[in-house]
């Protein structure tokens, strides 16, 4: 056998387990048959926190050995293999409530799912293991925030400085390329050449807030991850002086999270996942924050499963649209891939000229671009849809 047979065979045997043995050799080292072990305590599994039959190994009932296994699979598996099993563990061998042990936390792999399943919690959670969870929280909100903020900040900031065109720019301030195809009617062929009669440039940066966004996030337990990146987005709109930025969470109540924008921990930890939705409540409320309908962006995230008035809901958005706001609405603002969702409601949106569309961390600041220089949404979305 070569050595690439070799090497499929034992991953095989990994991935089928036991029952494959007879087929595809055993495993030849210590460090593989300790991964095995691993494997086979989570997926060998009846889902239940109990065993199948066909293994031995399992994570068991207490503490001690489920810090164990978590040890084991960091020890073994790549960090994104690593949170995938820890997810997988939580789900399968309902392992929810040793999550509120602070030895745990210590052990596992901070990621989005997991600061969900932590937020999803809080209210339950013991004195005793708020201090490790914040933590863990405060680990994936600031590696979440290096990963985003620059560029956030570089293309909203673009947005908003091509918004502040003059028609009368200095030569160190016009925009050659908007100049160009504003003039495009004034082409002499003869010269091969654009004779601009009117001057495009970008407007002086100034303190004056420019545009008010206001963002709308379903804290339905669905969501959890939306609600994170969300919560992020918010905190570093709301560092840039140019732009108004407010914050509401929703399920059936609203709740104003924008005073606590200056830390997104805050933000997060003011969150309550789970329980009903209520739409067109939060949409009403967000229409009373907003003041300059034409300077004005409005997102909601939500999945659209509405529990409250659903004609009252679009009536509110065609208002919205009607008065001159920007509206963009988010299935989902995560890496989860194609979320769940209302699809008659998500199509009444678009009806209204709304789209409703997921849309991954990475894409949203350019989205944000889009937006705030008015661009169109449903074209952006429609040249994203395999990306975003």
């Amino acid at each position: 056998m070569t050595e690439i047979d070799e090497t499929q065979s034992r991953r095989w045997r990994l991935v089928l387990g036991t029952p494959a043995e007879d087929g595809l050799g055993g495993l030849g080292s210590a460090e593989d048959t300790a991964m095995d072990r691993a494997l086979s305590a989570l997926y060998d599994s009846d889902g239940q926190g109990g065993q199948s039959g066909r293994r031995g190994a399992g994570l068991g009932g207490s503490a001690p050995n489920v810090a164990r296994w978590l040890g084991d699979i960091r020890s073994y598996f790549p960090s994104t293999v690593v949170e995938v099993m820890q997810r997988d563990a939580v789900q399968r061998l309902n392992l929810t409530e040793l999550l509120l042990e602070p030895e745990l936390l210590e052990a596992v792999e901070p990621d989005v799912h997991l600061v969900g399943t932590l937020l999803s919690l809080n209210k339950v959670m013991p004195e005793t293991t708020k201090a490790t969870a914040r933590t863990v929280v405060e680990k994936v909100v600031r590696e979440v925030e290096k990963r985003i903020a620059a560029q956030t900040i570089a293309a909203v900031g673009g947005a908003l400085n091509r918004a502040a065109r003059v028609s009368r720019p200095k030569l160190r301030d016009i925009d050659w390329d908007r100049t160009i195809r504003r003039n495009l009617a004034h082409y002499l062929p003869e010269y091969r050449t654009v004779v601009p009669e009117r001057l495009v440039g970008y407007g002086r940066k100034a303190q004056a807030v420019k545009r008010d966004v206001v963002l709308a996030i379903d804290q339905s337990g669905s969501m959890a991850s939306s609600v994170v990146y969300a919560s992020v987005f918010g905190a570093v709109l709301a560092s840039m002086r140019s732009l108004r930025t407010s914050l509401v969470v929703f399920d059936t109540a609203v709740v104003d999270l924008t005073d606590k924008l200056a830390d997104p921990v805050e933000v997060l930890f003011g969150t309550q996942l789970g329980g009903g939705t209520d739409i067109n409540r939060a949409i009403a409320y967000s229409q009373s924050l907003i003041t300059r309908p034409t300077d004005s962006l409005f997102v909601l995230i939500s999945d659209l499963y509405e529990g409250g008035v659903r004609a009252e809901m679009l009536r509110r958005i065609r208002a919205m649209t009607e008065s001159g706001v920007q509206v963009v609405v988010l299935l989902a603002l995560s890496d989860d891939g194609a979320p769940s969702y209302d699809h008659e409601n998500a199509a009444a949106l678009a009806a209204l000229g709304v789209p409703a569309f997921a849309c991954t961390p990475d894409r949203f600041p350019e989205l944000l671009a889009v937006a705030l220089d008015r661009g169109d949404i449903g074209k952006w979305a429609n040249a994203n849809a395999g990306r975003a």
